[in-house]
């Protein structure tokens, strides 16, 4: 009769610890569902923030003797 208590203990053991892993799973679970999307926002800012920036850039004036990208270089002059 003690060998069977005995296997009664272990799987009540068993059975706890198993519903023990299922509420841990589940909670790590929702912390990877938050996290996901605390990354997605941060990333959605952080473009946002980068565009920002280029503009900002493109609204710089031009050091002296820069030609913006797009015009021209003047000719040489003659001699």
């Amino acid at each position: 009769m003690s060998r069977i208590d005995e296997l009664t203990d272990r799987i009540e053991r068993l059975l706890l610890r198993h519903e023990e892993l299922r509420r841990t799973n589940a909670l790590l679970q929702q912390q990877v569902l938050v996290t996901t999307q605390e990354r997605d926002s941060l990333r959605a800012r952080l473009s946002a923030a980068r565009a920002r920036i280029d503009d900002l850039i493109d609204k710089l004036p031009l050091a002296a003797g820069e030609m913006p990208d797009d015009t021209p270089t003047p000719p040489e002059p003659q001699a």
